[in-house]
């Protein structure tokens, strides 16, 4: 059986970074099945790996590797790690990008990685995505048990994640995440809607903006917002970009009031 290893990053598509990662696993076991998660975060955005990461990992099975590399400090002083959480094992640097996968109710590990036969080089100054994460994580799918890599570390870095502030007859959240088709994701989940207990509406850049159930019973060209299918409420238009037309942007906040 192949062992999935997943990778998010901030690469892009124009470099060979990606497939140099590729390549470094399938050079130490074939038998491994690489998958994009993405490769189009926003350039050292570790909030916004953090937020995708977190709910992306639940969808691939049980002993899948997640190698995440959206790395400011990369070559810095800043660890290495493995995060051993909910029956995956996760890959990349200490800076925060693990953030929402240590935030989850079950109990995690975390390893620094230090043990050299397992890297390419520990001190490579700009791509340890190549040289550290992709080696460790092809490693890891060939049975090297987590601890073998290092010691454990107690103090794993975090950062924060928006929260949406949940008040007596309203809801305050903030974008979070804009995706390829310009639908404006938010913080604020199906969960926080039903805290709210009663008909609501959304406010948003200053418009009250209706609440749809699927993209296409919205009138094109407006915006609207729904509960998303990973239940996210999410601003959009249909068949049209919703951040281009309505300058939206990350961090915009977004009010929810009860009607």
């Amino acid at each position: 059986m192949s062992t999935v290893i997943t990778l998010t990053t901030d690469f892009g598509y124009k470099d060979p970074f990606v497939g140099e990662m590729k390549g470094v696993m399938l050079s130490i076991t074939p038998r491994v099945l690489p998958v994009d998660i993405t490769h189009a975060i926003d350039p050292q955005d570790i909030q916004e790996g953090a937020f995708l990461i977190g709910g992306s990992y639940r969808y691939f099975p049980k002993g899948s590797i997640h190698v995440v590399v959206v790395d400011p400090g990369v070559g810095s002083e800043r660890r290495a790690i493995i995060v051993e959480a909910g029956g995956h094992c996760f890959v990349g640097p200490d800076n925060g990008v693990f953030s929402a996968v240590l935030s989850s109710p079950e109990s995690a590990r975390v390893i620094h990685i230090t043990e050299e036969k397992y890297v390419l080089s520990l001190k490579s100054p700009t791509f340890q995505g190549r040289d550290v994460f992709a080696p460790v994580s092809a490693w890891l799918s060939r049975g090297i048990a987590p601890e073998e890599f290092g010691p454990r570390v107690g103090d794993p870095v975090r950062i924060e994640l928006p929260q949406p502030l949940r008040e007596a007859k309203q809801i305050i959240g903030e974008v979070i995440h804009i995706d390829r088709f310009g639908n404006a994701i938010t913080n604020i989940r199906r969960s926080d809607l039903e805290v709210l207990g009663g008909a609501w509406h959304a406010g948003l850049k200053g418009m009250r903006v209706p609440l749809a159930v699927h993209y296409a019973q919205a009138e094109e060209g407006a915006l609207y917002c729904l509960v998303n299918s990973s239940g996210h409420l999410e601003f959009f238009v249909n068949r049209g970009d919703a951040a281009g037309k309505y300058g939206i942007r990350k961090g915009d906040p977004v009010v929810l009031h009860l009607n």
